[in-house]
């Protein structure tokens, strides 16, 4: 099997995806515009082949590198990032190259959260009402029917960058004078908790691993008031999220693939309202997370999935994993080494989080496990405790 990894540098963690795919006999290609040089050591020891390219946004460079993998070695079977970024470019290139997965023929309903919502619709699964709209005078007739307060977020995004929420008529004529030259959904802001369907698909379709976590915050408030965050997996899944989560799969017909299901849990209540659909792994050290929750290696679980179709863990979620990220920019009032002292045996890893997804997670991140959900959301506050 060739199997072609876009950007296999980056997230730093996701090389082992590639280790894993090399141990189980895959021809790993890898085409970046990393210098070779700076790949991961363990990263440049699997790679069958790397083509370095001047720009990973230069698609007829991308067009070059594929066709001198297939000229050296044969058919192309897989090709893929990890990485949301990615998803349109990876869908062409698949298209072009007649490679499976998701292509350009199914690729929008992954990529505009206003597509979504027909998924959604098709999956029996409640959702924000809302539309894109090209005009202050359509968002005015939307607004009178679904009311204030309204978020506005790029049809296409990634995460929360230039989401907002709007609660009068005045943010509204502010935001449409000052708004990017991009399609915009506006739809009704839903007041609750977010909480994830996680997990894997095998080449049928089937959740062969799905987990769950829950969030402290909103991704867009966390971006927009530099707040903080943490988020931790459940070791129960609520049925109804679960059937909510496999509903949206079904309806996607999501094969061989990773997905991060995103639904609100209102506070009234507690319906689940779908929120969006990523066909991918969880952002920042999640995939990590899923390892230290379930004591399993989902890296190599994933490649056993891609060669052989099966997932080879009995898995369970034995710990609630979370992540708690910092900002260099806050005072907080324990120290790191505090914090290590404090925490030996819960502590699972530490590491500076890289600028592109600071933002939202932070500058530094910890994570750390425990059976007890207690003492989870306990360190959680220990290490955010804002210093007085």
């Amino acid at each position: 099997m060739n199997f072609v990894f876009l950007s296999p540098h980056f997230p730093p963690n996701y090389y082992q995806f590639c280790v894993h795919l090399h141990h189980l006999g895959v021809n790993v290609l890898g085409i970046a515009d990393e210098p070779y040089e700076n790949l991961h050591p363990e990263l440049k020891a699997v790679l069958g082949e790397y083509y370095h390219v001047s720009d990973m946004h230069n698609y007829d460079e991308l067009l070059r590198g594929l066709g001198w993998f297939t000229h050296r070695h044969g058919k192309l079977d897989r090709l893929d990032s990890q990485n949301e970024y990615w998803l349109e470019t990876e869908a062409r290139l698949r298209s072009d190259f007649n490679i499976f997965g998701l292509n350009n023929a199914n690729i929008a309903h992954i990529k505009r959260k206003s597509l979504m919502k027909e998924m959604y619709a098709r999956a029996g699964v409640p959702y924000a009402e809302g539309a894109v709209t090209a005009s202050l005078a359509e968002a005015r007739r939307l607004v009178k029917r679904i009311g204030y307060p309204v978020v506005a977020k790029p049809d296409i995004g990634v995460g929360a960058s230039r989401t907002y929420k709007i609660h009068n008529d005045a943010e509204l004529d502010r935001f449409f004078a000052q708004k990017p030259p991009v399609d915009y959904l506006i739809e009704e802001f839903i007041q609750g908790t977010i909480v994830t369907f996680d997990g894997l698909t095998d080449q049928q379709g089937e959740p062969v691993f799905y987990t769950s976590h829950i969030y402290s915050n909103g991704v867009m408030e966390t971006v927009n008031e530099a707040g903080d965050v943490y988020y931790y997996s459940l070791r129960e899944i609520p049925a109804d999220l679960e059937e909510a989560g496999r509903r949206v799969l079904r309806a996607y017909d999501l094969r061989e693939r990773f997905f991060h299901l995103e639904f609100f849990r209102t506070g009234k209540e507690g319906r689940i309202v779908a929120l969006e659909v990523n066909m991918r792994p969880p952002g920042g050290l999640t995939t990590d997370m899923f390892n230290y929750a379930c004591d399993i290696d989902i890296y190599h679980e994933w490649a056993h999935v891609v060669t052989h179709n099966r997932f080879t863990a009995n898995y369970k979620s034995k710990y609630h994993c979370c992540y708690a990220g910092r900002k260099f920019g806050k005072r907080y009032a324990h120290s790191h080494e505090g914090i290590l002292r404090r925490f030996p045996h819960q502590l699972v890893h530490h590491q500076t989080i890289t600028g592109l997804f600071s933002a939202a997670m932070g500058d530094y991140g910890y994570l750390f496990r425990s059976p007890d959900v207690e003492e989870i959301e306990a360190i959680a506050a220990f290490i955010l405790e804002p210093q007085v």
